[in-house]
């Protein structure tokens, strides 16, 4: 049976620095035990995506700066836009975290929203947001790249 040592050496750590989740044998699928590990992965992981907004908005307020070089303004301007975008897809995981967690609160977490199967402890501390089991996401890939053409 696996432990959590033995995932460590792996390199098997979760989001947010806690140890992956070890099923027992003959453990029910979605226990209090699994669904408080797992709000306890993406509670951590939304704090410190809020920590990271906090630091970007005190790092372009302290290093806001008119330089009269257009070379040093547009350098300091593309770094501004590049740390902005990324606040931005940050804040658009913080809303998947909160569905998330409102689906711990529902209990109607680890299972697939197509197709209602389980999604799985592990593809669950891969991606704790994930709402599709590997098939149906698969599945789904498939057909957006072929409408993409």
């Amino acid at each position: 049976m696996p432990t959590a040592a033995n995932n460590k050496s792996l390199g098997l750590l979760a989001l947010a620095g806690l140890d992956p989740y070890v099923e027992g044998p003959d453990e029910e699928y979605m226990n209090e035990q699994q669904m408080s590990h797992f709000r306890q992965i993406l509670q951590a992981w939304r704090n410190q995506l809020r920590e990271e907004v906090d630091r970007t908005v005190t790092h372009m307020k302290d290093e806001a700066s008119n330089f009269p070089d257009p070379v040093d303004r547009a350098a300091q301007e593309e770094e501004f836009s590049i740390e902005l975008r990324t606040r931005d897809r940050e804040r658009k995981l913080i809303k998947k975290i909160e569905k998330t967690l409102k689906r711990i609160e529902d209990d109607d977490f680890g299972f697939c929203d197509t197709c209602g199967i389980e999604i799985g402890v592990r593809r669950l501390e891969a991606r704790p947001t994930a709402d599709l089991c590997i098939d149906c996401k698969t599945m789904a890939e498939i057909k957006e790249k072929q409408l993409q053409g």
